[in-house]
Protein backbone atom coordinates (compact mmCIF):
# COMPACT_ATOMS: atom_id res chain seq x y z
CA UNK A 1 0.00 0.00 0.00
CA UNK A 2 1.31 3.46 -0.67
CA UNK A 3 2.87 5.26 2.33
CA UNK A 4 0.92 8.99 2.28
CA UNK A 5 1.41 11.52 5.00
CA UNK A 6 0.10 14.64 5.64
CA UNK A 7 3.23 17.04 4.90
CA UNK A 8 3.49 19.85 7.55
CA UNK A 9 6.95 21.16 6.55
CA UNK A 10 9.83 20.89 4.63
CA UNK A 11 12.68 17.74 4.55
CA UNK A 12 16.12 18.95 5.44
CA UNK A 13 17.12 16.44 3.22
CA UNK A 14 15.45 17.83 0.25
CA UNK A 15 18.31 19.68 -0.94
CA UNK A 16 17.75 19.41 -4.64
CA UNK A 17 14.14 21.33 -4.18
CA UNK A 18 12.58 18.78 -5.10
CA UNK A 19 9.49 20.08 -3.21
CA UNK A 20 8.05 23.49 -4.40
CA UNK A 21 6.36 26.37 -2.48
CA UNK A 22 3.22 23.81 -3.15
CA UNK A 23 4.87 21.04 -0.47
CA UNK A 24 3.04 22.80 2.41
CA UNK A 25 -0.21 22.08 1.35
CA UNK A 26 0.16 19.32 -0.38
CA UNK A 27 -2.26 15.96 0.93
CA UNK A 28 -0.24 13.50 -0.06
CA UNK A 29 3.39 12.54 -0.39
CA UNK A 30 5.13 10.10 -2.58
CA UNK A 31 8.66 8.90 -2.16
CA UNK A 32 10.81 8.87 -5.36
CA UNK A 33 13.73 6.23 -5.51
CA UNK A 34 16.32 7.24 -7.31
CA UNK A 35 19.90 5.89 -8.15
CA UNK A 36 22.01 8.49 -9.76
CA UNK A 37 24.33 10.84 -8.38
CA UNK A 38 22.73 13.66 -6.86
CA UNK A 39 23.98 16.26 -9.36
CA UNK A 40 22.70 13.82 -12.22
CA UNK A 41 19.88 15.55 -14.25
CA UNK A 42 18.13 12.65 -13.53
CA UNK A 43 17.76 13.95 -10.05
CA UNK A 44 19.05 18.10 -10.37
CA UNK A 45 16.42 18.15 -13.13
CA UNK A 46 14.02 15.53 -14.45
CA UNK A 47 12.30 14.49 -10.63
CA UNK A 48 11.81 18.48 -9.88
CA UNK A 49 10.46 18.34 -13.43
CA UNK A 50 8.19 15.64 -12.34
CA UNK A 51 7.35 17.17 -9.19
CA UNK A 52 6.29 20.29 -10.24
CA UNK A 53 4.12 18.72 -13.44
CA UNK A 54 2.30 16.49 -10.69
CA UNK A 55 2.03 19.88 -8.14
CA UNK A 56 0.30 22.09 -11.31
CA UNK A 57 -2.14 19.31 -11.96
CA UNK A 58 -3.20 18.66 -8.95
CA UNK A 59 -3.40 22.17 -7.06
CA UNK A 60 -0.84 21.76 -4.60
CA UNK A 61 -2.71 18.53 -3.46
CA UNK A 62 0.07 15.36 -4.62
CA UNK A 63 4.12 16.36 -4.31
CA UNK A 64 6.54 13.94 -3.74
CA UNK A 65 10.10 13.84 -2.28
CA UNK A 66 13.10 12.13 -3.20
CA UNK A 67 15.26 9.32 -0.97
CA UNK A 68 19.05 8.05 -2.39
CA UNK A 69 20.36 5.00 -2.33
CA UNK A 70 17.60 2.95 -1.22
CA UNK A 71 18.77 0.02 -3.76
CA UNK A 72 20.84 -0.69 -6.12
CA UNK A 73 19.57 0.08 -9.89
CA UNK A 74 18.91 -3.51 -11.39
CA UNK A 75 16.90 -3.63 -8.23
CA UNK A 76 14.49 -0.51 -8.72
CA UNK A 77 11.64 -2.53 -10.75
CA UNK A 78 11.72 -5.24 -7.62
CA UNK A 79 11.39 -2.08 -5.33
CA UNK A 80 8.49 -0.27 -6.56
CA UNK A 81 6.28 -3.67 -6.81
CA UNK A 82 7.34 -4.59 -3.02
CA UNK A 83 5.52 -1.11 -2.47
CA UNK A 84 9.20 0.20 -0.73
CA UNK A 85 8.79 3.39 -2.66
CA UNK A 86 6.18 4.35 -4.73
CA UNK A 87 8.18 5.66 -7.91
CA UNK A 88 11.30 5.36 -9.64
CA UNK A 89 13.22 5.78 -12.75
CA UNK A 90 14.67 2.27 -14.11
CA UNK A 91 17.27 1.58 -17.14
CA UNK A 92 15.75 -1.26 -19.06
CA UNK A 93 19.41 -2.34 -20.20
CA UNK A 94 20.04 -3.59 -16.70
CA UNK A 95 17.90 -6.53 -16.33
CA UNK A 96 18.64 -8.91 -19.42
CA UNK A 97 16.21 -10.72 -20.06
CA UNK A 98 13.33 -8.91 -18.38
CA UNK A 99 12.41 -6.62 -20.84
CA UNK A 100 13.14 -7.13 -24.83
CA UNK A 101 10.68 -4.77 -26.81
CA UNK A 102 12.63 -1.74 -24.98
CA UNK A 103 15.78 -2.45 -27.18
CA UNK A 104 13.25 -1.23 -30.13
CA UNK A 105 14.41 2.31 -29.04
CA UNK A 106 17.78 1.97 -28.62
CA UNK A 107 18.59 0.97 -32.20
CA UNK A 108 21.51 3.07 -33.68
CA UNK A 109 20.13 4.62 -36.78
CA UNK A 110 17.15 7.00 -35.79
CA UNK A 111 17.63 10.28 -36.54
CA UNK A 112 16.61 12.70 -34.43
CA UNK A 113 17.01 14.36 -30.60
CA UNK A 114 15.83 12.57 -27.31
CA UNK A 115 12.83 15.42 -27.25
CA UNK A 116 12.00 13.78 -30.42
CA UNK A 117 12.58 10.22 -29.56
CA UNK A 118 10.98 10.01 -26.48
CA UNK A 119 7.75 11.04 -27.63
CA UNK A 120 7.94 8.34 -30.59
CA UNK A 121 8.73 6.27 -28.20
CA UNK A 122 5.43 6.80 -26.23
CA UNK A 123 3.58 6.46 -29.18
CA UNK A 124 4.90 3.10 -30.02
CA UNK A 125 4.33 1.41 -27.12
CA UNK A 126 0.69 2.45 -26.63
CA UNK A 127 0.02 1.68 -29.91
CA UNK A 128 2.66 -2.12 -30.22
CA UNK A 129 5.04 -2.18 -27.14
CA UNK A 130 2.64 -2.60 -23.94
CA UNK A 131 1.11 -5.70 -25.68
CA UNK A 132 4.04 -7.66 -24.34
CA UNK A 133 3.40 -6.48 -20.74
CA UNK A 134 6.68 -6.53 -19.80
CA UNK A 135 5.96 -4.10 -17.61
CA UNK A 136 3.71 -5.85 -15.48
CA UNK A 137 3.32 -5.42 -11.68
CA UNK A 138 3.95 -1.50 -11.94
CA UNK A 139 2.49 1.55 -13.99
CA UNK A 140 4.69 2.93 -16.34
CA UNK A 141 4.57 7.05 -16.52
CA UNK A 142 7.01 7.83 -18.63
CA UNK A 143 9.07 6.15 -21.77
CA UNK A 144 11.69 8.42 -22.27
CA UNK A 145 15.94 8.15 -23.79
CA UNK A 146 18.64 9.85 -23.99
CA UNK A 147 20.57 11.62 -26.99
CA UNK A 148 22.97 9.54 -29.19
CA UNK A 149 25.88 7.92 -27.23
CA UNK A 150 29.13 8.30 -27.84
CA UNK A 151 32.46 6.94 -26.94
CA UNK A 152 34.75 8.43 -24.19
CA UNK A 153 37.81 7.09 -23.19
CA UNK A 154 41.28 7.63 -21.63
CA UNK A 155 43.15 8.05 -24.49
CA UNK A 156 42.52 9.61 -27.83
CA UNK A 157 40.63 7.25 -30.68
CA UNK A 158 40.02 7.96 -34.23
CA UNK A 159 38.86 5.43 -36.08
CA UNK A 160 36.42 2.57 -35.85
CA UNK A 161 38.97 -0.20 -35.79
CA UNK A 162 40.84 1.50 -33.13
CA UNK A 163 37.74 0.06 -30.94
CA UNK A 164 38.26 -3.35 -31.22
CA UNK A 165 39.56 -5.39 -27.83
CA UNK A 166 39.12 -2.37 -25.89
CA UNK A 167 37.63 -2.54 -22.66
CA UNK A 168 34.77 -0.44 -22.60
CA UNK A 169 32.04 0.03 -19.86
CA UNK A 170 28.98 -1.12 -21.92
CA UNK A 171 25.13 -1.08 -20.81
CA UNK A 172 23.25 -3.83 -21.84
CA UNK A 173 20.72 -4.07 -24.14
CA UNK A 174 21.88 -2.67 -27.32
CA UNK A 175 24.63 -1.07 -26.33
CA UNK A 176 25.89 -4.70 -25.57
CA UNK A 177 25.07 -6.18 -28.86
CA UNK A 178 26.79 -2.89 -30.34
CA UNK A 179 29.86 -3.02 -27.96
CA UNK A 180 29.94 -7.05 -29.29
CA UNK A 181 30.06 -6.07 -32.78
CA UNK A 182 32.66 -3.43 -32.51
CA UNK A 183 35.22 -6.59 -30.91
CA UNK A 184 34.92 -4.63 -27.50
CA UNK A 185 35.35 -6.26 -24.50
CA UNK A 186 32.51 -5.42 -22.45
CA UNK A 187 32.54 -4.44 -18.79
CA UNK A 188 29.29 -4.13 -17.06
CA UNK A 189 29.32 -1.71 -13.99
CA UNK A 190 25.96 0.11 -13.33
CA UNK A 191 26.36 3.89 -14.33
CA UNK A 192 27.08 5.35 -10.79
CA UNK A 193 30.49 3.17 -10.60
CA UNK A 194 31.34 4.50 -14.02
CA UNK A 195 33.93 7.13 -12.38
CA UNK A 196 35.60 5.16 -10.09
CA UNK A 197 35.94 2.07 -12.69
CA UNK A 198 38.02 4.60 -15.12
CA UNK A 199 39.36 6.38 -12.90
CA UNK A 200 41.27 2.61 -11.55
CA UNK A 201 42.31 1.85 -15.12
CA UNK A 202 39.82 -0.98 -15.03
CA UNK A 203 38.13 0.27 -18.30
CA UNK A 204 39.68 1.93 -21.27
CA UNK A 205 36.31 3.72 -21.57
CA UNK A 206 33.08 3.91 -21.85
CA UNK A 207 30.01 4.02 -24.09
CA UNK A 208 27.86 6.18 -22.78
CA UNK A 209 25.47 10.23 -23.49
CA UNK A 210 27.12 12.53 -23.60
CA UNK A 211 24.94 14.11 -21.23
CA UNK A 212 27.25 11.99 -18.82
CA UNK A 213 30.45 14.40 -19.50
CA UNK A 214 29.18 16.46 -17.20
CA UNK A 215 26.64 13.97 -14.93
CA UNK A 216 29.36 11.12 -14.29
CA UNK A 217 32.42 13.51 -14.55
CA UNK A 218 33.92 11.90 -17.67
CA UNK A 219 35.84 14.98 -18.59
CA UNK A 220 38.27 13.69 -15.93
CA UNK A 221 38.71 10.48 -16.21
CA UNK A 222 37.59 9.57 -19.65
CA UNK A 223 38.82 13.03 -21.65
CA UNK A 224 38.64 12.42 -25.48
CA UNK A 225 35.25 11.53 -27.21
CA UNK A 226 34.79 9.79 -30.44
CA UNK A 227 31.44 10.73 -32.17
CA UNK A 228 29.61 8.54 -34.19
CA UNK A 229 26.94 10.89 -36.11
CA UNK A 230 23.64 9.54 -34.84
CA UNK A 231 25.16 7.57 -31.69
CA UNK A 232 26.11 3.67 -31.48
CA UNK A 233 22.95 3.44 -29.38
CA UNK A 234 20.45 5.32 -26.81
CA UNK A 235 19.38 4.07 -23.49
CA UNK A 236 15.56 3.09 -22.89
CA UNK A 237 14.45 4.13 -19.52
CA UNK A 238 11.28 4.33 -17.61
CA UNK A 239 9.22 6.26 -14.90
CA UNK A 240 7.50 3.71 -12.93
CA UNK A 241 4.87 4.13 -10.26
CA UNK A 242 3.79 1.47 -7.65
CA UNK A 243 0.06 0.65 -8.62
CA UNK A 244 -1.23 0.43 -5.03
CA UNK A 245 0.12 3.92 -4.37
CA UNK A 246 -1.55 5.08 -7.29
CA UNK A 247 -4.63 3.39 -6.54
CA UNK A 248 -4.81 5.36 -3.01
CA UNK A 249 -5.38 8.62 -4.65
CA UNK A 250 -8.23 10.05 -5.26
CA UNK A 251 -10.67 9.60 -8.26
CA UNK A 252 -10.39 12.79 -9.32
CA UNK A 253 -6.66 13.19 -8.58
CA UNK A 254 -6.01 10.06 -10.48
CA UNK A 255 -7.68 11.44 -13.43
CA UNK A 256 -5.63 14.84 -13.46
CA UNK A 257 -2.73 13.06 -13.38
CA UNK A 258 -3.25 10.48 -16.12
CA UNK A 259 -4.33 13.60 -18.68
CA UNK A 260 -1.56 16.13 -17.66
CA UNK A 261 1.35 14.61 -16.50
CA UNK A 262 1.59 10.97 -17.34
CA UNK A 263 2.69 9.43 -20.38
CA UNK A 264 3.59 11.53 -23.48
CA UNK A 265 3.42 15.23 -21.30
CA UNK A 266 5.85 13.89 -18.94
CA UNK A 267 8.24 11.73 -21.56
CA UNK A 268 8.42 14.57 -24.13
CA UNK A 269 9.62 17.24 -20.98
CA UNK A 270 12.32 14.22 -19.88
CA UNK A 271 13.21 14.16 -23.36
CA UNK A 272 14.19 17.88 -22.82
CA UNK A 273 15.89 17.41 -20.50
CA UNK A 274 17.95 14.94 -21.45
CA UNK A 275 18.88 17.50 -24.81
CA UNK A 276 19.68 20.42 -23.01
CA UNK A 277 22.36 17.77 -20.65
CA UNK A 278 24.05 17.06 -23.96
CA UNK A 279 24.64 20.47 -25.10
CA UNK A 280 25.88 21.63 -21.89
CA UNK A 281 28.14 18.70 -21.83
CA UNK A 282 29.62 19.43 -25.21
CA UNK A 283 30.70 23.29 -24.33
CA UNK A 284 31.94 21.98 -20.85
CA UNK A 285 34.37 19.59 -22.91
CA UNK A 286 35.57 22.32 -25.23
CA UNK A 287 36.09 24.51 -22.33
CA UNK A 288 37.82 21.53 -20.33
CA UNK A 289 41.69 21.63 -21.04
CA UNK A 290 42.62 18.47 -22.11
CA UNK A 291 39.60 17.07 -23.58
CA UNK A 292 38.66 16.07 -27.44
CA UNK A 293 35.94 15.47 -29.80
CA UNK A 294 36.94 13.56 -32.81
CA UNK A 295 33.97 12.93 -35.22
CA UNK A 296 34.01 9.68 -37.35
CA UNK A 297 35.14 9.70 -41.22
CA UNK A 298 32.51 9.03 -43.48
CA UNK A 299 34.71 5.24 -44.44
CA UNK A 300 33.80 5.12 -40.65
CA UNK A 301 30.04 5.88 -40.57
CA UNK A 302 29.46 4.00 -43.43
CA UNK A 303 31.49 0.96 -41.79
CA UNK A 304 29.54 1.44 -38.53
CA UNK A 305 26.03 1.90 -40.73
CA UNK A 306 26.73 -2.05 -42.18
CA UNK A 307 27.82 -2.82 -39.09
CA UNK A 308 24.03 -1.30 -37.01
CA UNK A 309 22.15 -3.12 -39.67
CA UNK A 310 23.05 -6.10 -38.80
CA UNK A 311 22.40 -5.54 -34.88
CA UNK A 312 18.53 -3.77 -35.93
CA UNK A 313 17.84 -7.36 -38.28
CA UNK A 314 18.37 -9.49 -34.76
CA UNK A 315 16.75 -6.87 -32.51
CA UNK A 316 14.11 -7.07 -34.19
CA UNK A 317 13.55 -10.81 -34.74
CA UNK A 318 13.81 -11.15 -30.66
CA UNK A 319 11.13 -8.17 -30.68
CA UNK A 320 8.96 -9.90 -32.79
CA UNK A 321 9.34 -13.35 -30.83
CA UNK A 322 7.28 -11.39 -27.90
CA UNK A 323 4.21 -11.37 -30.08
CA UNK A 324 4.65 -7.26 -30.87
CA UNK A 325 4.78 -6.29 -34.14
CA UNK A 326 8.32 -5.08 -34.59
CA UNK A 327 8.74 -3.89 -37.68
CA UNK A 328 5.69 -1.94 -37.64
CA UNK A 329 6.72 -0.33 -34.44
CA UNK A 330 10.27 0.39 -35.54
CA UNK A 331 8.66 2.17 -38.53
CA UNK A 332 6.29 4.22 -36.69
CA UNK A 333 9.10 5.34 -34.00
CA UNK A 334 11.36 6.73 -37.48
CA UNK A 335 8.24 7.93 -38.95
CA UNK A 336 7.27 10.19 -35.57
CA UNK A 337 10.68 11.55 -35.20
CA UNK A 338 10.92 12.56 -39.06
CA UNK A 339 7.77 14.54 -38.48
CA UNK A 340 8.51 15.75 -35.20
Amino acid sequence: MAKFSKLSTLLASAAFALSGAAAFAADYTLTISSWAPPTHNINAQMWPKFVEMIEEATGGQVTAELKLGLAPPPAQMDLIMDGAADLSIIFHGYQAGRFVTTKLIELPGFEGNAEAASVAYWRAYEKYLSKAEEHRGVKVIALHTHGPAQLHTADPIDSLDAIAGLKLRIPGGVGGDVGTALGATGIQVPAPKVYETLASKAADGVVMPIDSRKGFKLTEVAPHMYEMPGGFYRGSFAFIMNEDALADLPEDIRQALEEKVFGEPLSREIGKIWDAGDIESVELTKQTEGNTITVASEADVAKFNELAAGVTETVLKEIAATGVDAQAAYDMIKAEMAAY
